[in-house]
């Protein structure tokens, strides 16, 4: 028989597991939302130091980055959908007029052009193009059902994001009370910490979305065809190590030079290589510091085992996860290498 202190102890344990499997049932749908809200509040804290210093009230300040924020996603969504479904639905008319076998006939070399193989993978091709263009145009009333949850997601972020910046410093407070370091290596972990923030945030993601958004500017500018599309597709491979907008915005211009608009080619090619370019040599290194950069390697695959888990969202989430998992080993294998030191001064 169990003693009766024991099964308390046991009991005491069960329910407290219990407790915390129901509390991770509440979050886990908006686990996501809190994870933006507090990046969002990561990355706007400067600004609402400064806004505090001047307005003198930490509730406003935060009340009004947040709002502005709101505007911002809201006129940006607002602008992108609209222009989005518009080219897309011309992509998907243009796209059933064209001719993929008579393209490829052109193009291929005899030996291939006139064999079975050619027509097969062609039709394949054409077939897969058109489903998965369809099934974007069919999944828009369902983007139209789901908008209240949407919604409620993004009120879950803000609130979040609010809160982050206002009572940040409390919680970070007292999680370094909970914490079993000593105070000399727990500062040091709080700085890694934000150090590698630093670099997978605004080194990766910021900088890439910035280099996106910088390349869709110019698409505008020298007439490019379907730019909302193209500028989303830059700034997905904008945020990926190595890959960059320049996968993008280079056949864009070799399509520019190959229907004859020279002019405007050539612009995209200087507007390319001294605007595109300059934010990835000069800012970046400005923004994050080359001791705190993370491997590209790291963040790589951070990102593909991301977006497999967590959706488009993962691209962000994945290389954090990673990098905190590293962060953590360091901070292990110092303390080992300092507890074998004391051994060793013992001896």
């Amino acid at each position: 028989m169990l003693e009766k202190k024991t099964f308390n102890q046991i009991i005491t344990i069960v329910l407290i597991a219990g407790l915390f499997i129901l509390a991770l049932m509440i979050i886990r749908p908006v686990l996501i939302s809190i994870f933006f809200g507090i990046l969002l509040a990561y990355i706007f804290y400067p600004l609402y130091r400064w806004l505090v210093s001047k307005l003198k009230r930490e509730r406003l300040s935060a009340f009004i980055i947040c709002a502005g924020v709101f505007v911002v996603i809201v006129a940006i969504a607002g602008l992108l959908i609209g222009s989005l479904l518009s080219q897309a639905l011309d992509i998907y008319l243009a796209f059933k007029e064209i001719d993929l076998l008579n393209i490829a006939k052109e193009v291929l070399p005899d030996f291939l052009a006139s064999s079975e193989l050619s027509t097969s993978i062609v039709n394949s091709l054409n077939t897969f193009i058109s489903v998965k263009l369809s099934t974007f145009l069919t999944e828009i009333p369902n983007l139209i059902l789901d908008l209240p949850v949407m919604m409620l997601q993004l009120f879950v972020v803000l609130f979040i994001f609010f809160f982050s910046l206002k009572d940040g410093k409390k919680a970070i407070g007292y999680l370094s009370s909970l914490s079993p370091l000593k105070k000399e290596t727990e500062e040091k972990f709080f700085q890694q910490f934000r150090d590698v923030t630093r670099s997978v945030l605004l080194g990766q993601i910021v900088i890439g979305i910035m280099q996106g958004v910088i390349s869709g500017i110019g698409y505008f500018i020298f007439g490019v065809p379907n730019a909302t599309l193209l500028t989303i597709l830059t700034v997905f491979v904008g945020v990926i190590p190595i890959i960059g907008p320049w996968l993008v915005w280079v056949p864009v211009d070799i399509y520019l030079f190959g229907t004859g608009k020279t002019l405007a080619g050539l612009g995209l090619l200087i507007y390319g290589l001294v605007i595109i370019s300059w934010l990835d040599a000069v800012i970046r290194p400005l923004i994050v510091s080359r001791r705190t950069q993370i491997n590209s390697a790291i963040v790589i695959i951070g990102m593909i085992g991301g977006l497999f888990a967590f959706g488009i969202f993962g691209l962000i989430i994945g290389p954090l996860i990673l990098a905190y998992i590293l962060l953590v080993f360091e901070i292990y294998r110092k303390k080992t290498n300092d507890i074998n030191i004391l051994f060793k001064e013992t001896d």
